[in-house]
């Protein structure tokens, strides 16, 4: 099916909004409270490319229509934690930052092109994308801070997106037309190829 001129200008209109709001780097914000559960919890806001694979990833599970489908946002967060886990223990992940523009580059095209993958491929895909996102969380933890608390924060803030990607998928499908998702998957994928020129 080719892509009409609207759908175009809304995958252009949608990277034009990407770029303009992206930080100069993706992890330049990171909010230090006296609150740890509070750092956690805002941290996912405050890197572009974190907030556009959580909510593709809610996106995505929504396209798939099939009854598990939400072990694959389900499986993300719990990954995260392992990837965190992996940084405080102070062990080398070589290319997180490509990995994760990657998870938004990937994420992108998966719904871009409606791809649809059976739910244990789909759980595996984005679990190995979540370890790279939580060990960046895990690296940018403040000093002295609870893991426990900032873990369990971005853990809440995690699946927090992902419903929201995934009542925003189900919302395009059912009320507005059902290439929005599309579009919106193009605009997620281009955000990730600056992503990862970025890191590079």
């Amino acid at each position: 099916m080719k892509a009409s001129k609207s759908q175009i200008l809304g995958a252009i209109t949608a990277f034009s909004l990407a770029m303009m709001t992206m930080p100069a780097s993706a992890h330049d914000s990171v909010l230090h409270t006296m609150n740890a559960l509070q750092d956690g919890f805002l941290h996912p806001f405050t890197g572009l490319d974190h907030l556009l694979a959580m909510l593709a990833i809610g996106i995505w599970a929504a396209q798939q229509k099939q009854a598990r489908a939400w072990l694959i946002p389900a499986s993300f967060p719990l990954m995260m934690i392992a990837g965190g886990a992996l940084a405080l223990a102070g062990l080398a992940l070589p290319g997180v930052e490509h990995g994760i523009a990657a998870s938004v580059v990937v994420l992108g095209l998966l719904i871009s092109f409606a791809v649809k993958l059976p739910v244990g491929a789909g759980v595996a895909l984005v679990s190995v994308f979540a370890v790279a996102h939580g060990y960046a969380h895990g690296q940018e933890m403040p000093a002295n801070a609870s893991a426990l608390l900032y873990g369990s924060g971005f853990v809440l803030a995690t699946a927090f997106i992902h419903v929201m990607g995934w009542m925003a998928g189900k919302g395009a499908q059912q009320w507005l037309a059902s290439q929005l998702p599309r579009v919106a998957g193009a605009g997620i994928a281009m955000a990730g190829v600056f992503f990862f020129v970025s890191a590079s």
